[in-house]
């Protein structure tokens, strides 16, 4: 649908105001919905160099580049879940948790990279052990990612999706009933100024980025808006590959954090060519020096993170995006947190206080219930970011956005912060009643 058939609504901002949110738990969604927690096998399994495991892209980066890291650190470690699993696990049931996200490091699989190289023993193993003991504790294991999350990469990336979706199809569905789909990255996009440009930038950027991946497995080709500008730098599918993508998947999973400000960038053909720039779009974000912020006023709600705003109107929006844009598929939310700083002068006590990622969680599954409830979203499922504290990329581990802390100083001891009690209460079916503060935002595509 093009971008002048959205309805377009406009929100004055009013200032920073107190309001409190009555009543929301577990069986305010639909029957059948499924909340649970995410994790990553780098940023969490440790274990990097025993029982037989390659070294992956991450284990090479890390080790030849650390000065790219914040805190020049690593995942060789990191919550070291690769031994701890069991007691976590334990601690997901104490929760109430009814779903646990992970990833297979390939690299503990195999090795060397292909099939050819052998399959090492160990990693299945563990792999093996760990969904056994996620089944034993009641943990649902029936979904499954092609992909988690970079023109040629992506090309090649969709196509491996669909042949595995292919392969399960026609030989584990039917035996299994199990679900596959694929797990993009995105932001909102909010136009900037109310101008036709920046209308149009916003959902040019969404399609740089959700479109990407999402337009393909639905329609079997790139949104015309990257064939247009991208020409024949974005690979062609042939009539046979855009057959085996269209469809291919029975869910599409969402990680979303936050929401930029979208604005028209009219880029000189001198620049060189790249995808950061081939969407002709100005984003003001928290990653770079222009914070995301428009005449003064930020886009969401501050953090300990200096220019980084949370946005959980952004949520809603999205998902009531993607159902009309992508014939309201089945939405999963597989990743959804709070970035917050790691404060070393903090005692524990203090760190497991975590007011903020409460009210984080609170108001986005507060605008998800609304566009379940009054917009008929298809959404079937909430996993927050993260289970755990854990290594976070380029951040390293001077962020945190687990609900549970992990003491990086003592023996990787785990400690559950409020948010996490909070969300037990929450999974309890108990009313849970907070006071936050919130924002009402200026612009807003729906």
């Amino acid at each position: 649908m093009e971008a002048e058939k959205w309805l377009l609504l406009q929100l004055v901002f009013v200032g920073y105001v107190l309001v409190r949110i009555e009543g929301l738990n577990r069986s305010s969604f639909p029957t059948g919905f499924i909340f649970g927690a995410g994790s990553s096998a780098y940023q969490y399994e440790g274990a990097a160099y025993i029982d037989g495991k390659g070294p992956s892209i991450w284990d090479t980066f890390a080790r030849i580049h650390p000065e790219k890291i914040l805190d020049h650190n690593n995942g060789n470690i990191a919550e070291d879940f690769y031994h701890h699993y069991k007691e976590d696990i334990a601690l997901m049931k104490v929760l109430g948790l009814d779903s646990f996200r992970f990833s297979i490091s390939w690299s503990r699989v195999l090795p060397k990279g292909k099939i050819s190289g052998g399959v090492n023993q160990d990693g299945v193993h563990f792999y093996n052990n760990l969904i056994n003991e996620l089944l034993s504790n009641d943990q649902n294991c029936k979904v499954g990612n092609s992909a988690t999350e970079p023109y040629v990469a992506v090309h090649h990336l969709l196509l491996s999706h669909a042949l595995a979706v292919k392969l399960y199809r026609e030989k584990y569905q039917d035996f299994q009933q199990g679900k596959i789909g694929i797990s993009v990255l995105t932001e909102w996009k909010v136009p900037k100024y109310q101008t036709s440009a920046c209308i149009k930038a916003a959902f040019r950027a969404m399609d740089f980025q959700f479109g990407w991946i999402v337009n393909p497995i639905t329609y079997g080709d790139y949104p015309r808006t990257m064939r247009s500008i991208v020409g024949h730098r974005l690979p062609k599918f042939t009539k046979q590959q855009s057959k085996m993508l269209k469809g291919s998947l029975d869910f599409i999973g969402v990680n979303y954090y936050t929401a930029y400000y979208a604005e028209d960038a009219a880029y000189s053909r001198n620049v060189n060519l790249s995808y950061t720039t081939d969407n002709h779009v100005n984003l003001t974000t928290f990653l770079i020096i222009v914070k995301a912020k428009k005449d003064g006023i930020p886009l969401g709600q501050p953090t300990s993170y200096d220019g980084y705003y949370f946005y959980p109107k952004g949520i809603q929006e999205l998902v009531l995006y993607i159902k009309r844009k992508y014939k309201n598929p089945v939405i999963y939310v597989t990743e959804n947190g709070l970035l917050d700083v790691r404060n070393s002068s903090l005692s524990i006590t203090d760190e497991l206080k975590d007011k903020l990622r409460i009210s984080f969680h609170h108001q986005h599954l507060s605008y998800l219930l609304k566009a379940i409830e009054d917009n008929g979203a298809n959404v079937r499922g909430y996993f927050l970011w993260s289970f755990l504290d854990d290594f976070e990329w380029e951040f390293g581990y001077t962020i945190q956005l687990g609900i549970n802390y992990v003491d990086f100083n003592d023996g990787l001891k785990r400690y559950s912060k409020n948010s996490a009690l909070w969300f037990k209460k929450f999974l309890q079916k108990k009313n849970v009643t907070i006071t936050c503060h919130s924002f009402s935002f200026l612009s807003s595509l729906m």
